[in-house]
């Protein structure tokens, strides 16, 4: 591997960190929250605490510890008690807040166990209360609270079943919040008549508020006929277990609730602060690679679709620099972000972003000096230690010389292993954040 392909790797990784810095929770937290002693201020309200007898904290997902150590360093001895649930391994040191460590994507025992507390805590709050939930990427999985009638096991083989097929986060997430006592607007529901703030890493596309881990504090906008309309999208009603169906035909006929909507007195007393998305990594991820003296092109941070899809339309832009210098003049790099979906046939292992960096490597026999690096801002690269993976020209010659079939391993979404083989895995440990992925194609 040449001296300058090793030199654009690295640029790539550095890129990458830089991104991942500009997102760091505990940064974020104390970006829009100060105390001095008697008011909290929130992204410009104010809060005499004075007013509250207790302060709790509350929330789920793959940033919370970082976030809940800012809010600890921010209120201290103000907090009077809290529970989060963060996936395992992604720990902080925490004096007043319990951490559960739960499963996901597909959530587990601990995940219920932590949504319990959770649930009990937030139901003990009362109108002198001050709740602080603070909820990032991951939450939904992290909070498994299952409606009667549907059991934790049902919820697992539903949500293994969507991820499967190729549904988006979306998609998922509407039909976890007809599933769950927490999601779509029930902890919100639950603290009433507490104050509610609710501190939030978004990690879905165009930062929908009632998206992010199935919206537990927020107004859903998604119905039972929702559901069973992804059940038909995708063909998959005859699989799902037959609780969830009957619960979610139950809800269509109107002798299941709705979850909580807009016209709701409870969501009155609930203020929703966004304190950190993709597009804030990806702005900042664009200013290093600016500085390394690149031609920046920032896509979006909004792509989703199929993820080999999504990598030969990044390739076919990268071929077009390299080519004719547009749109934008060699060095050049391109940026987007968003998360995109694998519909998985093969019984490999990987994720959308080493599936994404695996069909681009495919499109680089053509183009010199280019590197890919795909990875998710969690750490995190679906059920694997990797956060994504990286790839040049060299990639498919290395192949080559282990006999690695690129086709076979794309075929089989077996991508963590092409790259384990070929030591191209991005391996960054857990983050503790989570604003989707970010994505990086260099072209000299």
């Amino acid at each position: 591997m040449s001296r300058k392909i090793l030199d654009k790797r690295q640029d790539a990784i550095e890129i990458f960190q830089a991104g991942l810095r500009a997102v760091a929770p505990g940064e974020a937290i104390k970006r829009f929250c100060q105390f001095d002693g008697t008011t909290l201020t929130v992204d410009g309200y104010t809060y005499d605490t004075g007013l509250f007898n207790k302060i709790f904290i509350l929330g789920a997902g793959k940033a919370g510890a970082s976030m809940a150590r800012a809010i600890e360093e921010i209120l201290g001895e103000r907090i009077s008690a809290g529970i989060i649930t963060v996936k395992y391994g992604h720990l902080e040191s925490l004096k007043k807040i319990q951490i559960h460590e739960a499963g996901h994507p597909v959530p587990d025992q601990n995940g219920y166990t932590g949504a319990q507390a959770i649930y009990q805590l937030a139901s003990s709050a009362d109108k002198e209360t001050l709740v602080i939930c603070l909820i990032s990427g991951g939450g939904s999985a992290l909070m498994p609270l299952p409606v009667d009638g549907v059991s934790l096991e049902d919820k697992q083989t539903t949500t293994k079943i969507l991820l499967a097929c190729g549904a988006n986060i979306h998609e998922i997430n509407t039909v976890r919040k007809h599933l769950s006592v927490i999601k779509g607007g029930g902890l919100a529901r639950a603290v009433y008549p507490a104050t509610l703030i609710t501190l939030i890493l978004s990690d879905v596309v165009g930062d929908d508020l009632d998206s992010i881990a199935s919206g537990p504090c927020v107004p859903d906008s998604k119905t039972f006929a929702d559901c069973k309309a992804i059940f038909i999208k995708y063909s998959i009603e005859s699989d799902i277990p037959s609780t969830v169906v009957q619960h979610i035909e139950s809800g269509i006929a109107g002798d299941v609730p709705e979850t909580p909507k807009v016209v709701q007195d409870f969501f009155k007393k609930t203020r929703n602060v966004i304190v950190a998305r993709n597009f804030d990594a990806l702005l900042k991820a664009k200013e290093k690679a600016d500085g390394l003296g690149y031609n920046t092109l920032l896509l979006s941070s909004m792509i989703e679709g199929e993820t080999r899809d999504v990598a030969i339309n990044h390739m076919a832009i990268g071929l077009e620099i390299q080519l004719h210098g547009y749109p934008v003049k060699k060095p050049a790099c391109l940026l987007s972000g968003g998360e995109t979906t694998v519909t998985i046939k093969g019984e490999g292992k990987g994720g959308r972003n080493q599936e994404f960096v695996l069909a681009a490597a495919m499109r680089m026999t053509e183009m010199e000096n280019a590197v890919v690096l795909s990875g998710g801002t969690d750490g995190t690269d679906g059920p694997t230690d990797a956060a994504g993976a990286i790839a040049d020209k060299t990639t498919l010659k290395r192949a080559a010389l282990k006999k690695l079939e690129l086709q076979e391993y794309l075929d089989n979404n077996d991508s963590y292993n092409f790259f384990d083989q070929l030591g191209d895995l991005y391996k960054t440990g857990p983050t503790n954040t989570n604003v989707m992925d970010l994505r990086i194609v260099l072209v000299e």
